[in-house]
């Protein structure tokens, strides 16, 4: 019997950013999924490369970010989703985890609408969702803003950054629940690639 290695997991954050508050969450799951173990790729889905697409398609989980505009993910975003159609029609992503994060100006902004249309897209690929595993934050009189999931969201990261605020002005709280989605992502990737990999060795 051969001896089993467990291997390094892949995740990819695939996101775009349209003034840069968005890129600073995706550089924080980025931060969360390597120190949980994990090889990060990043891409920005409005400059993706061939390469980029191949490690897309390597990858072991993808965590796509986009900003929330006029109560959904961006036309960045969506050229990349809509673009992704020839990995969809070979199947190349089914079994891969996907899990995603947003921001917006406002604390709600309709973010759910994003994060549900991640949780389609990766539905649509036969992906297998990754949600945020937090209880909500900042709901209770002994609460307060700098609570992990401070926003209340389940199905991803959701972020609230002003509208006239630049890239510092990005919570802190928010940041730090990035990270956590990215550690998230990487461990159950390493829990996949793992079983996978103890499965070829016993088969």
């Amino acid at each position: 019997m051969s001896e089993f290695t467990s291997p390094r997991p892949s995740v990819a954050v695939a996101y775009h950013s349209g003034y840069g508050h968005t890129a600073v969450l995706a550089e924080a799951v980025r931060k969360g999924a390597a120190e949980a173990g994990a090889d990060v790729v990043f891409v920005k889905v409005d400059e993706i490369t061939d390469e980029q697409w191949q490690r897309l398609d390597e990858a072991d989980a993808i965590v796509f970010g986009s900003p929330t505009y006029m109560g959904g993910a961006s036309a960045g975003f969506h050229t990349f989703a809509e673009a992704t159609s020839a990995r969809w029609s070979e199947a190349r992503w089914a079994d891969k985890l996907a899990a995603g994060f947003t921001n917006s100006a406002s604390k709600s902004g309709d973010k759910s609408n994003t994060l549900a249309y991640f949780a389609a897209l990766a539905a649509q690929h036969r992906m297998l969702w990754v949600s945020l595993g937090l209880k909500p934050g900042w709901n209770s009189t002994t609460a307060t803003e700098n609570d992990l999931n401070r926003l209340g969201y389940w199905g991803g990261a959701g972020a609230q950054t002003p509208m006239d605020g630049g890239t510092d002005t990005v919570h802190s709280a928010d940041i730090a629940t990035a990270e956590h989605l990215g550690a998230r992502v990487a461990r159950q990737a390493a829990l996949m690639a793992a079983g996978r990999a103890a499965l070829s060795v016993t088969a």
